[in-house]
C-alpha cells in the first residue's frame, strides 16, 4: 500500500508527493523535514490523497500530477473528473 497527496503549503502553492507511509510523512513536511520545497512554505495542510496499490503506481501518479496546471489539481482535489477531462482536452488542444 502506499499513496500520493497534494499538500496546501502555507503560501497557496500545492506541492505533490508519493509515500509508503503517509500518517508518518505528513509529520515529517509538517515540522519541516518533509522536504525542501514544503519547509521554506509552512504550514502545510493535506489537502487530498489517494491510495494506491504499490509505491511505483503512486510515484507515476506523483509525476503526472505535478505536470498538471493547477486548475486540474484544484479539480482532482474536487474528485471533478468531467472538468479534468475537459482541461486536459484545452491542453491538448493548444499545443497543436
Amino acid at each position: 500500500m502506499a499513496h500520493v497527496y497534494i499538500l496546501e503549503c502555507g503560501d497557496g502553492s500545492y506541492y505533490v508527493g508519493s509515500t509508503r507511509n503517509l500518517d508518518h510523512r505528513l509529520q515529517q513536511h509538517a515540522v519541516g523535514k518533509g522536504a525542501k520545497y514544503t519547509s521554506r512554505r509552512l504550514p502545510v495542510r493535506l489537502a487530498w490523497a489517494q491510495e494506491t496499490a504499490s509505491i511505483a503506481e503512486a510515484y507515476a501518479w506523483e509525476k503526472k500530477i505535478q505536470g498538471w496546471s493547477r486548475a486540474k489539481r484544484e479539480a482532482l482535489m474536487r474528485d471533478d473528473w468531467d472538468e479534468i477531462q475537459r482541461l486536459s482536452k484545452r491542453r491538448a488542444g493548444a499545443a497543436r
